[in-house]
């Protein structure tokens, strides 16, 4: 993950079939419901959708690479940062 040092540590890459990944925690079920709103919001701007899994209090995130591309590149990496930021907003508004 060399050339991925300007992403966050809490992004995991993968390969087979190569991907970013990312578990979220959340103290409560509404914290949550407010990250997946905001989520929605910045995936309908971008037209970009990750693979999307949770529960009361956890979001797992996957990032795949867009159609033709064969591993993850500086578009996916946007998108976690981008990601990221609303997670930083959900924790500042508690």
């Amino acid at each position: 993950m060399d050339n991925h040092s300007s992403l966050n540590p809490a992004w995991s890459q993968r390969q087979r079939p190569p991907r970013l990944e990312r578990r979220l925690a959340f103290d409560n079920y509404p914290q949550v419901q407010d990250f997946l709103e905001k989520l929605e919001r910045l995936c309908e701007q971008r037209q970009r959708y990750p693979d999307l899994s949770f529960g009361r209090t956890y979001a797992n995130l996957t990032i795949y690479p867009e159609q033709d591309a064969t591993d993850v590149g500086s578009g996916e990496e946007e998108f976690a940062r981008e990601i990221d930021e609303l997670v930083e907003e959900e924790k500042g508004s508690c």
